[in-house]
């Protein structure tokens, strides 16, 4: 299972950064359009957050100290700086995940974050699909703002 998830998550954060480096113009990354809320940039701060939080610093006591407000909040990050966030993200994820051993999956995730807990393998393929919820938002919003 450890094997799986970390092959996933590094195959959506490759495909995270062509996403992100597929916008021609750097300000279209920030951009929003009615009805839309946020913009690509926002929410490639929040997935690396998410994660680096989530796996990182919970599950790999890495440090990380999230802020979540300021994934919604900062704008008009140089388009290199995120592309260097999802490479640390990526690096992040297969440094703690590697070190885990199975038996570690199969206990409970040390938080409650779904309303009841869940063993760490269940709650990390939740964040696989939470992942991809909004990487399909980004690859709508790069096609939208072209």
């Amino acid at each position: 299972m450890k094997t799986a998830i970390i092959e996933i998550l590094e195959r959506d954060l490759k495909k995270l950064s062509d996403e992100i480096g597929g916008y021609s113009d750097e300000a279209q990354i920030w951009k929003t359009a009615d009805g839309i809320n946020n913009s690509a940039g926002t929410l490639c701060l929040h997935l690396c957050g998410n994660l680096q939080h989530f796996i990182g610093a919970v599950l790999g006591n890495s440090g990380y100290v999230r802020n979540r407000d300021e994934e919604f909040s900062l704008k008009n990050i140089p388009k290199e700086k995120l592309l260097k966030e999802i490479e640390t993200t990526k690096q992040v994820v297969r440094a703690t995940l590697e070190k885990l051993d199975d038996e570690t999956l199969k206990k409970d995730y040390p938080s409650n974050i779904l309303g009841k807990i869940h063993p760490a393998e269940y709650f990390l393929v939740h964040l696989i699909s939470h992942f991809n919820y909004h990487l399909g938002q980004i690859n709508y919003h790069r096609r939208l703002v072209k």
